[in-house]
Formats: C-alpha cells, sequence, structure tokens
C-alpha cells in the first residue's frame, strides 16, 4: 500500500490534470476527457494517469485522444510542478482506461444470462418432476407393514 503522501499527491495531481484538461488545453482532439485515477510511484517521480473519452466509439477517435493529450503533456506537466511545489516534477503517462469497456461487456453478458434464465424458467411446465410429493413420508404409526407383504430370504439361516 502506499504512504499516504503519496496517495495525497496523486489525488492532488488528479485534481490538477482534469482542471486543465477542462480549463487551459483547447485541443478539438481531446473530446469529451475524464481522469479516472492517477497512480503514482513510492518515490514521486512517475504518475500514471488514466483517462475515459465520452462518446469515442473508435479507436481513431481514441488515438486522436491519446495525441492530443500526448503533446499537451509538458504544459500538464509544467503546472502540475506549478502547483504542487515539489522539487522534482512527476513524469506523466497517459493511459486509456479499459474500465468502463468491461464493465459495459459484463452488464451485456449478465443481460444475456438472465434473458436466457427466463426463457428456461417460461419453458419449463408446472408439474413436479417425481410426481406430486416424491420425497419419502415418516410412517404413522397405522401403517404398520403385514406380514404378508415383509419379504424373508429363505437362504440365510
Amino acid at each position: 500500500m502506499s504512504s499516504p503522501r503519496v496517495r495525497k499527491i496523486a489525488d492532488r495531481i488528479k485534481v490538477i490534470v482534469a482542471q486543465m484538461l477542462e480549463r487551459r488545453i483547447k485541443d478539438p482532439r481531446l473530446g469529451f476527457t475524464t481522469v479516472t485515477d492517477v497512480r503514482l510511484t513510492g518515490d514521486a517521480q512517475q504518475a500514471t494517469v488514466f483517462y475515459t473519452v465520452l462518446g469515442a466509439d473508435t479507436p481513431a477517435e481514441l488515438a486522436e485522444t491519446a495525441a492530443a493529450l500526448e503533446s499537451a503533456k509538458g504544459l500538464i506537466r509544467s503546472e502540475v510542478a506549478k502547483q504542487l511545489g515539489m522539487r522534482h516534477a512527476p513524469t506523466i503517462d497517459f493511459i486509456h482506461d479499459a474500465l468502463p469497456e468491461t464493465a459495459r461487456h459484463l452488464d451485456e453478458v449478465l443481460a444475456r444470462a438472465k434473458a436466457q434464465d427466463d426463457a428456461v424458467a417460461a419453458a419449463r411446465g408446472t408439474e413436479f418432476a417425481g410426481g406430486e410429493d416424491p420425497y419419502k413420508k415418516p410412517r404413522e404409526e397405522g401403517d404398520d407393514l403385514d406380514e404378508d407383504d415383509v419379504v424373508w430370504d429363505e437362504d440365510e439361516d
């Protein structure tokens, strides 16, 4: 687990980068970019910024956003260094966060499984598999066996 200092710096970097993308960087290739997470090494020298792009359906749009972030990396890094007041500014790497797509895929799989379960439930009948009550019940006191019902093995002595 990272130290509280590193977590504070990572949270601050997340806020700074999000504000920079919203207010100062006016690249039309950027699209609607959201910073989802920032991971910082223990020595605070390398920051990995995870982002998602709303409405980017094609790999070409994602590549354009990645290119826009790469071109703005120096400006973002200098602003991070200025606002953090650190001696050494961390290097910044931008990585597209695949978590929303993975979650969407899992939602689709779960919806398909639920639809198949509903189809199986609708196809089954209303009768029990083993008759009305397939379970053996304990004998009542009045249900004694007659001697004619008992089968004796003649070979045993």
